[in-house]
């Protein structure tokens, strides 16, 4: 092997080497995402709770798309945030998670958080207030300056439990 080939290669690998490096040090790594998005997450239930429908969607990607069952699924942070003023606005409204797990990819450059969450909102039939229980999945993906924004949320509700069986 030519010294010049040695040369070209030992440059190839150190600049390799020093993207590698910057990609790390831009995103950080899994447990740093993971610790990100679950703050996140706990300020935007907060903001929900609270009925501050615009912080609750500040983190919404440009692309963001929300299924939420019994509505249409909202496509971007302003049908977001349009869905989240109707239901915010609702005097019935209360909102908690449980349960809360994040799974982040060791680059850092993705995330699912999933909890279980429990809705309190005035049933549309009944005019009372209901409560639902289900599952909620937010995925997370940096932006092109490294942000973590939230790329889809998915919410579905679980059945009620079944009456218990009479004793005998």
């Amino acid at each position: 092997m030519s010294a010049n080939h040695t040369t070209r290669i030992l440059v190839a690998a150190s600049a390799l080497a020093l993207l590698a490096g910057c990609h790390a040090q831009r995103h950080g790594d899994g447990t740093k995402t993971a610790a990100e998005v679950k703050d996140n997450m706990t300020e935007m239930v907060a903001a929900f709770a609270s009925r501050d429908a615009d912080k609750a969607v500040s983190w919404d990607a440009p692309d963001f798309v929300g299924s939420f069952h019994g509505f249409p699924d909202v496509h971007g942070q302003e049908e977001d945030r349009a869905l989240t003023k109707q239901q915010v606005a609702d005097p019935a409204m209360k909102f908690s998670v449980s349960d809360v797990l994040v799974d982040a990819a060791k680059s850092g450059d993705l995330a699912v958080w999933r909890a279980k969450y429990s809705y309190t909102f005035t049933d549309p039939a009944t005019k009372q207030p209901k409560t639902e229980v289900g599952n909620w999945a937010v995925g997370w993906k940096r932006d092109s300056e490294g942000k973590l924004k939230e790329a889809w949320g998915i919410v579905s509700d679980t059945p009620s439990a079944p009456p218990a069986a009479p004793k005998p």
